[in-house]
């Protein structure tokens, strides 16, 4: 599962806490990969016994466009990355493609004023962007009122797939907040 996280969301529900680096860069983050998750029909593997837990500092570089934080990069690679097969190399790789791969609707890459929305015209927007992405394979999560992820469901080739467990953490409410992109 390719999970996006709306970044202006993390920086304001995490606020003095939230990563410098993220939040403080002065660059206009929207949609950033947080991460690429082995998923399995029910339930999912994390913190796998891993011999290379550092991350080179030439590969964090490499990932800074689509993960703005070295924080981030470090704990998914050693949470979810480790649990795939992969090497690092490959895992930031597969990670890239699948962030390539799908497609930011134009209305949410440079929101320059907060916007309430439903999360269900979010997920529609996307279903849109992405043909063969359907509703039974994306999911946005929200949390404090603040639209948190938009998570896709693919295969390991990274086509999309439904995959029932990604709803059940979907956000049930009728508006959440998306703070503009600064």
């Amino acid at each position: 599962m390719l999970s996006l996280s709306w970044s202006p969301s993390y920086c304001a529900t995490e606020g003095p806490r939230a990563d410098r680096q993220q939040c403080a860069s002065g660059r206009p983050y929207s949609f950033v990969a947080h991460g690429l998750w082995p998923q399995y029909e029910r339930g999912y593997p994390q913190d796998c016994a891993i011999s290379d837990r550092y991350v080179p500092r030439a590969l964090v570089s490499s990932m800074r466009d689509i993960m703005p934080s070295t924080g981030l990069i470090v704990h998914e690679w050693r949470k979810h990355g480790s649990c795939t097969g992969l090497s690092q190399s490959d895992y930031f790789s597969t990670l890239r493609r699948a962030y390539e791969a799908v497609s930011i609707p134009a209305s949410f890459r440079n929101i320059t004023a907060s916007r309430d929305i439903d999360p269900m015209l979010v997920e529609k927007a996307f279903i849109e962007a992405n043909p063969g992405l359907a509703t039974g394979g994306i999911a946005v999560t929200c949390e404090g009122g603040y639209l948190q992820d938009v998570r896709i469901c693919m295969t390991k080739d990274l086509q999309f797939r439904n995959c029932g467990e990604v709803d059940a953490d979907a956000c049930r409410r009728r508006s959440v907040t998306m703070p503009p992109v600064r």
